[in-house]
């Protein structure tokens, strides 16, 4: 059962898999820092902010805090910017991936379209196939 197991792990597509899980973790945080340390200072700069992170609609404040879980809330309020931050995170993921799904594609397009060359024929391969063809053409 171990072995089977060891067999499993060093399948190919395992690996593939394991190793795009960590290359999708290390490019997540580098877009992560990109959005929320360049990107959003400027957006927010726009708009008057500090960062987009930090544009919020408050809905109602309360007389007296509410307290859920223990989390204590005073007012209700829409953060319309983590939002925006999020969304901005996922189109530029999803982007760079579109992008590396379109490349794999056309090398796999360039890969089968690719004519194979024949291997160099000897000259006694060549000299069989021409009497083989002979033989063939007589009878």
């Amino acid at each position: 059962m171990l072995n089977d197991f060891k067999k499993f792990l060093m399948q190919g597509n395992v690996l593939d898999l394991a190793v795009a899980v960590v290359i999708g973790a290390a490019f997540k945080a580098v877009v992560d820092s990109f959005v929320s340390n360049i990107l959003m200072p400027i957006v927010g700069a726009i708009f008057g902010q500090p960062s987009v992170g930090t544009i919020s609609i408050t809905l109602r404040t309360f007389d007296k805090p509410v307290v859920i879980n223990g989390v204590k809330y005073e007012s209700a309020v829409l953060e319309i910017g983590k939002f925006i931050d999020v969304m901005i995170n996922f189109v530029i993921i999803a982007a760079a991936i579109f992008v590396v799904v379109k490349a794999f594609e056309a090398m796999q397009a360039r890969r089968q379209a690719a004519p194979e060359e024949e291997a160099e024929v000897s000259d006694e391969v060549a000299l069989l196939r021409e009497i083989r063809d002979s033989l063939q053409n007589r009878g």
